[in-house]
């Protein structure tokens, strides 16, 4: 209150009166919250730029690890894809015996079938265990193009439960797809967008594929005789 009166006896004219009056304010208010503003701007220049440098830090390694998060989420959901593909790999030699054994001279057909199946096993990365993937789609509707060419085929036990379990990977694999491209999706926007995109181009965060379904699968194939 000394600074207060004492600056009230040192005003003269109108204009010192208003300066004093915000000062007595400011002085009666004594806001903690501008005790953190009036530190800041007094503090050394170089305790400024490690502030700032540190807070930097901290907004790159939360970016980081929010990326890897997501990519290992994409990373785990290929992996069930993979196992289902293998199951639908390990069914095909089954197939390929119990279809010989009533078109033996359809050896175009059964022999694209093997030669894609080995593919499918020689693929390494993602982008070519897809490929692979849609072309033994497409060798396996032959397959089935096939059958109807030979009613005791179809008749068979074996063939019909090897196409049952076909048939359950196959839905399996379109659950697990949907799944993988949800993940995928999620990531490759996060990654594609500022601040995220400059942290990805310095860590090598790079776009997963997509495992999109091949339509010119669906349509009825030519079976070669």
């Amino acid at each position: 209150m000394g600074q207060i009166s004492r600056l009230r006896q040192m005003i003269r004219n109108p204009t010192e009166q208003k300066t004093a009056a915000w000062k007595c304010a400011l002085l009666k208010s004594n806001l903690p919250s501008l005790i953190p503003v009036i530190n800041i701007f007094n503090m050394p220049t170089y305790l400024i730029a490690i502030a700032v440098l540190g807070l930097v830090v901290l907004i790159v390694i939360g970016l980081y690890n929010k990326m890897t998060r997501m990519r290992i989420l994409t990373q785990e959901a290929w992996s069930g894809i993979g196992a289902t593909l293998q199951q639908r790999l390990d069914l095909v030699p089954n197939l390929v015996e119990v279809v010989k054994g009533y078109a033996g001279h359809e050896n175009k057909t059964l022999t694209d079938v093997i030669k894609v199946r080995n593919e499918s096993i020689s693929a390494l990365t993602p982008e070519a265990q897809i490929e692979a993937a849609k072309h033994m789609q497409a060798a396996l509707m032959n397959v089935r193009a096939l059958s109807e060419q030979y009613p005791d085929l179809k008749a068979n036990m074996n063939f019909v439960r090897l196409q049952e379990e076909l048939a359950a990977i196959e839905e399996k694999l379109n659950q697990s797809r949907r799944y993988y491209n949800g993940t995928v999706r999620n990531y490759n926007q996060s990654i594609s967008v500022f601040p995220h995109n400059m942290v990805a181009s310095v860590f090598g965060f790079k776009a997963s594929p997509f495992f999109l379904e091949d339509a010119s699968a669906q349509t009825a194939p030519k079976v070669s005789f």
